[in-house]
């Protein structure tokens, strides 16, 4: 009789991510960082004068924050543990991390609920000038979701059923798939929505698992059976510069180039901006910067076109 003695296949292990490594030691020194410049005062702790480094010590923001030492000392050392957003949520408070260090804490913890920080900033007041400094063109901010954040007086004329929308359904995406087929902006419908859906695609990989782009897919899906086709297939581009052709009813077909702008000071937001693509279109333009369009203008299909509020 013979026994077998050797031993079982190991289960395979999944191997760290690429840019595990620099991204721990990154998250390691921006902790001690922002540790290092709190007063121990201002908190409320006492400062004594055994202390050998700046700011608080790694038991003192573990007790603040209501974690466990050894954890976040494992932590701020940039070991591989597990963070859930409740406990990042707790250490960005203790630290009295901005918006903008709040959502760099939770990317290099690499954990993928990144709470809901950049789409609550403010636009600066210099970008509304920008927009309206742009007269006759049309133009807009939005962000990754495709929330429309901020536009000028053209842009208004342009797609008053968008802007009188109220401000937690006012996303071109959910529009552009909601808004009745016999009223839509686009000529080239199939075209442009297939694009969108590519686009959004492509900024939806960097926010994957968190709750409110999750929310807004599932919920688009429910709405349009047309978005969840396009969704399934996975489609991906990028933005860049492209033309459309829109329907206006009160001035006719506009055929016009669409570029975006990056706007740094708000991350993951953008300008857009619609420059006229032939001389039709140009002159068609003209009539955007006056301060009302003809009323009870409407659709083929004998809906209104509402002028914008």
């Amino acid at each position: 009789m013979s026994i077998d003695v050797s031993l079982p296949p190991l289960s395979p292990v999944r191997a760290p991510a690429k840019d595990a490594a620099p991204r721990r030691s990154e998250l390691a020194s921006f902790l001690r960082s922002r540790r290092e410049r709190l007063d121990p005062e201002v908190l409320g702790l006492p400062t004594g004068t055994r202390r050998r480094t700046p700011g608080l010590r790694r038991e003192e923001v573990a007790q603040l924050a209501g974690v466990g030492v050894t954890w976040y000392t494992w932590l701020e050392q940039g070991r591989q543990i597990n963070a859930s957003v409740q406990v990042l949520d707790a250490v960005a408070r203790t630290l009295r991390l901005d918006p903008a260090e709040t959502e760099h804490l939770y990317q290099l913890a690499d954990v993928p609920a990144v709470p809901a920080v950049s789409g609550c900033r403010r636009l600066d007041p210099e970008v509304q000038e920008i927009l309206d400094g742009l007269d006759p063109l049309p133009a807009s901010v939005i962000n990754g979701r495709n929330d429309i954040l901020a536009w000028n007086r053209p842009y208004a004329l342009l797609f008053p059923f968008l802007v009188n929308l109220p401000e937690d359904k006012r996303n071109s995406l959910w529009s552009c798939f909601t808004s009745p087929k016999c009223c839509h902006p686009f000529v080239n419908r199939q075209e442009d929505l297939a694009r969108m859906v590519a686009n959004f695609r492509a900024r939806y990989g960097r926010h994957v698992g968190e709750p409110a782009w999750d929310e807004f897919v599932k919920r688009l899906c429910a709405a349009s059976p047309e978005f969840a086709e396009l969704w399934a297939e996975h489609g991906v581009a990028d933005g860049g510069v492209r033309v459309k052709v829109f329907r206006h009813p009160a001035i006719g077909e506009l055929n016009v180039v669409v570029t975006t702008f990056d706007v740094a000071a708000t991350p993951e937001t953008r300008m857009t901006v619609y420059t006229p693509n032939d001389a039709g279109t140009r002159e068609r333009f003209e009539l955007l910067r006056s301060e009302s369009l003809p009323t009870g203008m409407t659709y083929p299909c004998g809906h209104s076109f509402d002028a914008p509020a």
